[in-house]
Order: structure tokens, then sequence, then C-alpha cells
């Protein structure tokens, strides 16, 4: 079955070309010596990203593979204006972060509902020859040709905002935890990878507040060299305030697994170990209350410790209070997302998310459409003027 969460399409886009001036001498029986009157060319279409709280995916964008926005119209005789080019809006997900598929490197980020974008500018459209009329030159017999198009292959990539991010080996309970303190209701079993994609919960909080979950597939070790699904699905921590590690109770060292999962971050990005932590560990059910205090004290004073039973609810109410005392820490106040100042990975290549895209069958080769080149200015022995009978 087809999994409905796509977080990174490939898509080429190219935006219009203006439109030519028209170089036109009116020449009428009432009016002999009309003069120029060449119109200008209308500009061509823009491409523009824009946020829409409505998407949380990239699927509407798996199939566009090329996006072509309009060219301009040319100019025409009395001083007529070509057409605009329409300009194409591409609705992303908050939290879309966009490449260039050649290099690699960051484009922009589109990060809250209603923000625009312009990814490719449409060209300008040329003057006629009505705009280069002087009292030297009553009779310019040349207009400018429209401005080019551009055209960038783009690589889109989401990455889920939320507040608090789950980070845990297979088995761990973050699903059935995102279950019990939310709305969602992500596929739970007693095997291991069985969330294959993220989830977003909304934790209720007392006085009707309230903070996002997110769950990701869980990670192994060696997931930031590839192995299982964590590589994948680890950019979406990148955006959470704060990551809370869920290690079970019946683990035989749950501070080595805490260590490991701390490490693979650290592999994948060394900015994440900045983030502030919180330590749950789930299954308590299978623990009685001595071995709850023996454990806790093995465990470091330096990072808040949880014990949590999602099926039971035991330590679910003190596990929201020192989430939500974490999310309104003053050293961990939510800024305002900007392209600026909590982007990570900006400069990463991104030739290893294209690989993935063509491993799926989902970067065939593209047929490229030929692109005609903008016609230079004419001589002037080429140039007719059309004369009007009444």
């Amino acid at each position: 079955m087809e999994s409905n969460f796509v977080d990174y399409v490939k898509i080429y886009c190219r935006s219009g070309k203006g439109g030519k001036g028209s170089m036109h001498l009116r020449h009428v029986k009432y009016n002999p010596n009309g003069g120029p009157d060449g119109g200008d060319g209308g500009k061509g279409g823009s491409i523009i990203l824009r946020g829409n709280h409505n998407y949380w995916t990239l699927l509407h964008l798996k199939y566009e593979r090329h996006i072509f926005a309009e060219h301009g119209g040319n100019g025409g005789k009395d001083k007529c204006h070509g057409t605009d080019g329409k300009d194409v809006y591409i609705d992303v997900p908050c939290g879309t972060v966009v490449y260039n598929a050649e290099t690699g490197k960051y484009v922009c980020d589109v990060t809250y509902d209603g923000q625009e974008v312009m990814l490719l500018k449409g060209g300008r459209g040329g003057l006629g020859n009505f705009q280069f009329r002087t009292a030297t030159n009553q009779a310019p017999r040349y207009a400018q040709p429209g401005e080019p198009m551009q055209e960038m292959t783009i690589i889109l990539e989401l990455k889920l905002l939320a507040d608090v991010g789950l980070v845990g080996f297979p088995n761990a309970g973050k699903s059935t935890l995102v279950s019990s303190l939310s709305n969602a209701r992500p596929k739970i079993a007693n095997y291991p990878f069985t969330t294959m994609e993220p989830s977003l919960g909304i934790v209720g909080y007392r006085d009707n507040k309230s903070f996002v979950m997110a769950d990701i597939p869980g990670i192994i070790e060696g997931a930031s060299e590839g192995k299982g699904l964590g590589l994948r699905f680890l950019r979406h921590i990148e955006r959470n305030s704060l990551l809370l590690f869920m290690v079970p109770g019946d683990t035989d060292d749950i501070k080595r697994e805490y260590e490991i999962l701390l490490n693979e971050l650290a592999q994948f990005n060394p900015e994440l170990l900045d983030k502030h932590r919180v330590l749950a560990v789930t299954k308590c059910d299978l623990l009685d209350e001595e071995l709850v205090e023996m454990l806790r004290e093995t465990l470091s004073d330096d990072l808040p410790v949880v014990f949590i039973s999602a099926v039971t609810g035991y330590g679910l109410e003190e596990l929201k209070d020192v989430l939500w005392g974490e999310l309104n820490a003053e050293s961990n106040k939510l800024a305002t997302i900007t392209a600026e100042d909590t982007l990570v990975h900006r400069d990463k290549d991104m030739t290893r998310f294209a690989q993935e895209l063509a491993d799926e069958g989902e970067d065939e080769d593209i047929e490229y459409v030929e692109l005609d080149d903008l016609d230079d200015v004419e001589d002037l022995d080429d140039f007719e003027y059309e004369s009007e009978e009444s």
C-alpha cells in the first residue's frame, strides 16, 4: 500500500519569459506622420511558493514533475501592452525547505501559513519603440526583446514543525504515548518499525493550553549511516523545540541506550545536542516501585527523568508538567522560525535524497522542453510598418 506521507519531492520549475516590445509606425491617411506607437511586452509569470496550513505532506506535489508559468504576450500597435503571464503558486506545508537539485544549495524556507516566497521571477517585458522616441529621434525603428525566463530543478524537503519530538528505538512506546496523550491514532503493534511515517498529535494541558508532539519512526544504532528508517526521518526533529528520549524500563542498560540515541543525533546533526532534552522511561507497569527507585539512582541528575506507562496512565501527568516546564523555560523560549537563525543543514548535499527518489522510481529521466532563445534585436532593414486604410 502506498504511503500518504511524502516529505520530499523533486520538481523542474520554469518562470515565463517577457513578451517582445512592438516596433510599429502609425501611418494612416488622416495622420501621415503618426510616428511610433509600438506597445510594451507583458511580463512573464513567476513561480511563487506559498505556505498553507491545510497541507501537512507534499503528497499533492508528488506527480507534479514540471511546473511552468505563462510567457508574457508581445506588444502591439496603437501602444497596446502585451498580456502579463499568470503567476503560478505552489502551496506547500509549513516547514518546507527548498534546495537546488543541481548544486544541493539552500534556496529558501517556508515556515508559516500565508508566507509567499518568490522562487523564480518572470522576465520583464521589452519596451516598444514608442518608449524610445526623442526630439532628435522621432521615428525609432527598434524595440526591446523581453527578458528570458528562469529555470531550476528543486528539491522540496518537509521538516515537521512540532514542540516536542519523540526519539527512541523501535518498540519503545512512542506511538502508544502519542495515542494516549492526544487524539492521534498512529499504528501500534508489537513488532519493530510499526511506525513507517511521522505523525503529529496535539497534547492538551491545563487551562486550555496545548503543545504539539511529533512521533517519528524508530531509530537504531547506525541510523546516521543509513541503517533502518531513521536517516530519512531524522530531519523532522531538527525543528522541534524539545526532544523526548524514550527508553523501555525493561532494557538491560537504560543509560547506554540513551547514549546510543544521543550519538546518532550528534552524527546526523551536532546542533541537535543544543536542544533541551527529557528522558522518559516507558513500560513502567512492568516494574515495581523498588525497582523504579533503583533505576532512578543510576540515571544522571542533569537530565529530567520521568517514569511512565502509557498503557496504565502512570506518570503521564507528571510528564506533561515536565514537558510544559521545559518548553517554557527562559533558555528554551519558542522563537519565531526564520531562515536566518534556525534553519539547520542549510548547505548539506542533497544528492543523497535525490538518489533515494531515483531508487523509489520517482526520479526517472525527465524530458525537458527545449527552450527557444530570445531573438536578438533585428536590424533596422528588417523592420516593416503597416499602413491602415480607413
